[in-house]
């Protein structure tokens, strides 16, 4: 927008570097301001003879300056310019006025031009001379002329009716050709400036004879009106001489005799009929009048002279010419309504109606324009803009003059706006599902998120992180992470299903903006079960050290409940779906195994010629792919009384290698025995050897007893029998969990006698183990019917 406007006046001529004016004092700014507003000049036409100092705030003469190259004979002379400041936006107008110095002479066409005139030519006659030119104005123009001699000849100043001097030589004393043919005059033409400068021609007079009439034109000054447009050989004007001579010496012939610079290329005038006519383009931007002296001559060489004005009038002829002096691209989207984005000069060379401007953008983009002055436009925003929406503008601007038919012309300006971080990445759902199978490898992908930004650039650069909330007491960190580009989810840990089943974490998705904005999405992450854990069997429990059997009496029906095993499976689904079959058995025929319950009964009535012993073999299998398993030895003591039992169940293994380490040490001794004793009496000997014979019938016979350390109160051999006391039952409470790590067993006061127990412990703790290291064939207790030899 416009804030000041400065006038100068300087003289022309001025050196280079001198100081125009300052700006400082005289527009009320500073230097800082002219920094930091990059203040320079603009010029409509690109001329640079004023520059500025901005270190000093001074406007300076940049190159020459000529007044008359300028301006030539306008007056007054005046350089046009603007100052202008950004941030904010400023312009200032300067005049600069240019007054004339009295630096150039007059001076003549030619130096030397000759005249013929008539001997019979009589005192009083005229003859035009060349007018002297001189660029400068008043006072410093041409004033006056003298001529010299003055024998025959004086001169004549003549002022025309529009103010310019034409000089004429009047005959004064009448001219002898036989006396003198040739008159030699010197004609000097002098300015009005300070000191006084001149220039002078020489005039040859050639005396003729006899033509006393000269040649004298209808009007003194011509004046014609012309359209700039007119086209090539059009006749404008036709002037007319006559001359009172008869025959070949009223004959006249026409000529320019002086024209204005730029002139001769576009006119001319036909010597015979005195027509002029345009030969050239006439441009009224370029010159707007032209003055042309033209002159009658008849055959004796008498002339007269007249002046043609020719106008030359506008058409509509010039488009208008848009400039952009500032422009601000990019900006920013949130840059608020009224923002100046641009800087305008419209300027049309036309004339009147033809120059005037009008200037407009379409409706469809979110600006306008303002008009701040003179030929000044600026294009601001009109309405909230937004990236996302429009990230780019084609504003095409239009100047359309006023004539008739109207020019206009259209300036693009490809305007962009640049990202200014106003949206927050969004995630598709507000909640995510993942699932993945337990016991995974660490680093497996289980799902990438994806968050959409809509800005541009860093400001929609996603990156991902992982909230580290509190799961299962540890932080969410220590099971997963998130790759920070690609927001890929990776599990850093085996997960165990049996342990955690459902986690719940939080990706948080953040924009590379200052400030940045985020976001945050929930996942769910689902550990699928895989069936990894074999059947753990809690019943009948496997020990070691002691034979444990259930009892079956013989007097047994079919489906008579012998046992029931009872297994366990840690996993879910169809993968804790157990089954038990009876892999191996002493006699198939006689029991049979619940496919889903695991009860062991009898299929047949038992008779006395079934074996006391009986050993079934139970393989419990889950329902998972592939199918995991366990197994469990069952001893069956088919008896009625419990002696029957103790002869069936003392040939063990570990008891034959008991007898074996004895005998090998019982020989042993024998030897030392011998060794120390051979010398002694045959019946000392003989002695010994009794004993020794009848000790080792002795411990021969007692190590193939069962170990009973302690028999209940209620239990005693009557008559010697070893037949247990009849009548007689004990209870045992068990205490199995899944859940504990122990399970406990303890005896308790006698029931019946279908379980005994020959064991000195009353109760005993079996330790369940973990799965890695669970051995099937160690199960942990779970019945309530044992019976331990």
């Amino acid at each position: 927008m416009t804030l000041g406007q400065v006038r100068y006046s300087i003289p022309e001529e001025m050196a280079t570097g001198s100081v125009v004016g300052n700006i400082i004092q005289d527009l009320g700014l500073d230097v800082m301001r002219l920094k930091s507003g990059r203040a320079r000049i603009f010029t409509e036409d690109g001329s640079e003879y004023i520059g500025l100092n901005a270190e000093k705030g001074t406007l300076v003469v940049a190159k020459r300056i000529d007044r008359e190259e300028l301006c030539k004979q306008v007056s007054p002379c005046s350089l046009h310019f603007q100052i202008i400041l950004e941030n904010p936006m400023e312009l200032h107008r300067i005049d600069v006025e240019i007054t004339d110095i009295n630096d150039n002479a007059p001076f003549f066409s030619t130096k030397e031009y000759s005249f013929q005139v008539s001997e019979s030519a009589l005192p009083g006659a005229r003859y035009s001379l060349e007018s002297a030119k001189d660029p400068d104005v008043a006072p410093n123009s041409l004033q006056t002329y003298k001529l010299n001699p003055t024998d025959h000849f004086k001169l004549n100043v003549v002022s025309r009716p529009d103010g310019t001097k034409y000089a004429e030589m009047v005959l004064h004393t009448s001219l002898d050709r036989e006396k003198q043919e040739e008159h030699k005059l010197i004609l000097t033409a002098f300015d009005g400036g300070n000191p006084q400068k001149s220039g002078s021609v020489k005039i040859n007079v050639v005396v003729l004879d006899a033509n006393d009439n000269a040649p004298v034109f209808t009007q003194s000054v011509y004046r014609v009106t012309v359209a700039e447009n007119a086209s090539r050989d059009t006749v404008i004007l036709r002037v007319t001489a006559t001359d009172n001579d008869k025959g070949a010496n009223e004959e006249v012939v026409y000529s320019f005799s002086h024209l204005t610079d730029g002139a001769s290329p576009l006119f001319n005038i036909d010597a015979q009929t005195g027509e002029i006519t345009v030969v050239g383009v006439l441009d009224y931007e370029k010159s707007k009048q032209y003055e042309i002296d033209i002159e009658a001559t008849d055959k004796g060489g008498l002339t007269d002279t007249s002046k043609v004005l020719i106008e030359v009038a506008d058409v509509n002829d010039n488009a208008p010419v848009i400039s952009v002096i500032s422009l601000s691209n990019p900006i920013p989207e949130d840059s608020t309504p009224d923002t100046v984005i641009a800087m305008l000069n419209i300027k049309d060379l036309d004339s009147g109606k033809n120059g005037q401007v009008k200037c407009f953008i379409g409706s469809d983009v979110p600006f306008k324009i303002k008009s701040s002055s003179a030929n000044f436009y600026s294009l601001v925003s009109d309405d909230v803009l937004d990236r996302e929406t429009v990230s780019e503008y084609n504003i095409t601007i239009t100047a359309m003059d006023q004539g008739s038919p109207p020019y206009f012309t259209n300036k693009t300006i490809y305007l962009r706006l640049s990202d200014v971080n106003d949206h927050a990445p969004l995630f598709p759902q507000d909640v995510l599902t993942a699932f993945i199978a337990e016991n995974n490898s660490p680093g497996m992908s289980l799902i990438s998120v994806k968050a959409t930004d809509q800005d541009f650039g860093n400001n929609a650069r996603v990156s991902y992180f992982l909230e580290d909330s509190q799961v299962n007491g540890m932080l969410a960190s220590a099971y997963f992470s998130v790759n920070a580009e690609s927001g890929e989810i990776l599990a850093v840990r085996p997960l165990d299903y049996e342990q955690t089943k459902l986690f719940n974490i939080r990706v948080k998705a953040q924009d590379g903006g200052s400030p940045p904005l985020s976001s945050n999405v929930t996942v769910k992450i689902l550990v699928q079960d895989q069936n990894d854990n074999p059947p753990q069997v809690l019943y009948p429990v496997q020990t070691g050290g002691s034979v444990v059997a259930e009892m079956v009496p013989r007097s047994a029906d079919v489906g008579y409940l012998v046992t029931k095993v009872v297994a366990v499976d840690v996993d879910s689904g169809q993968n804790a779906w157990l089954s038990y079959k009876l892999q191996k058995a002493t006699d198939r025929a006689l029991f049979e195994v619940g496919l889903q319950n695991g009860e062991i009964r009898t299929v047949r009535q038992v008779t006395d010629k079934d074996a006391v012993k009986q050993r079934l073999s139970v393989i419990v299998e889950d329902n998972g792919q592939p199918s995991r398993s366990a197994t469990v030895i069952v001893n069956v003591a088919v008896a009625d009384s419990f002696p029957e039992v103790l002869s069936e169940f003392t040939d063990f293994p570990h008891d034959k290698e008991y007898n074996d380490n004895l005998t090998f040490y019982l020989v042993l001794a024998l030897a030392v025995v011998s060794f120390l004793f051979i010398t002694s009496l045959v019946v000392i000997i003989s002695v010994k050897i009794y004993r020794w014979r009848h000790e080792r019938l002795f411990y021969k016979s007692s190590g193939n007893l069962p170990v009973i350390p302690y028999y209940p109160p209620l239990y005693a051999d009557v008559g010697g029998t070893g037949t247990l006391k009849g009548g007689q039952a004990f209870s045992y409470e068990v205490y199995g969990t899944t859940d504990s790590r122990k399970s406990d067993v303890k005896f308790s006061q006698p029931l019946s006698q279908s379980t005994l127990n020959v064991e000195h412990s009353a109760s005993m703790t079996v330790p369940r183990h973990k799965t890695e290291s669970y051995n099937t064939e160690e199960q942990s207790l779970h019945g309530v019917q044992t019976l331990c030899m």
